[in-house]
């Protein structure tokens, strides 16, 4: 999801420990280089850090799939995420493209346990719209101060693999929903390296 003013990143861990922030690290470089030469400027481009979240792959991706894909609608730019054009991930995974892709449909037909492309692009369309039916489309916290989202397991798995960092740090939640939280700053681009996995 490309807006005015950020970027949301929904990335798959290939299980390289560097494959993320180094992502991250290249696109923001390049995308304000670009700028910046565009617009015959110097200087930051990027006002802010980026905030990483791992999420586990089953109903907990659902839900921030969704959070992306609603991003503007709780913004009040549109009422349905299709109306955001070429630059989000709604409109890329309803209007598949074959050439020039920036979803890998057959990572998340895989990632969510789908048929196929069509199983996975109608199960899309209805996790939307009964989103939008509900109440409650307030931003969450929970996939922006957290660094980690998912079952209890997944949740612990991730704090013992940050290490010492995040000892003093209570894995919390219920009911199958269990977050790290963050209380710190986002992290700089060129900052802290993440040893995740499997999510």
């Amino acid at each position: 999801m490309v807006t005015s003013n950020h970027i949301h990143l929904l990335l798959y861990d290939i299980g390289d420990r560097e494959c993320i922030p180094r992502t991250i690290q290249l696109i923001a470089g390049r995308t304000g280089q670009e700028f910046n030469q565009r617009k015959r400027r110097k200087g930051a481009f990027w006002e802010d850090r980026y905030h990483a979240t791992a999420v586990e792959s089953n109903e907990h991706l659902i839900q921030c799939m969704v959070y992306i894909d609603l991003n503007m609608v709780r913004a009040g730019v549109a009422a349905h995420p299709s109306e955001w054009g070429r630059f989000s991930g709604y409109n890329e995974i309803q209007k598949a493209r074959k050439r020039y892709s920036l979803i890998d449909h057959s990572q998340l037909v895989t990632l969510l346990g789908k048929k196929g492309t069509k199983d996975l692009i109608d199960s899309h369309a209805a996790w939307v719209d009964e989103a939008l039916k509900q109440e409650g489309k307030a931003r969450d916290i929970k996939w922006t101060e957290n660094i980690a989202v998912g079952s209890k397991e997944f949740v612990e798995k991730i704090k013992e693999k940050l290490g010492t960092l995040f000892l003093s740090r209570k894995v919390e939640g219920k009911e199958g929903r269990y977050e790290l939280h963050d209380p710190q700053q986002p992290y700089w681009i060129t900052g802290n390296s993440f040893p995740w996995r499997d999510f």
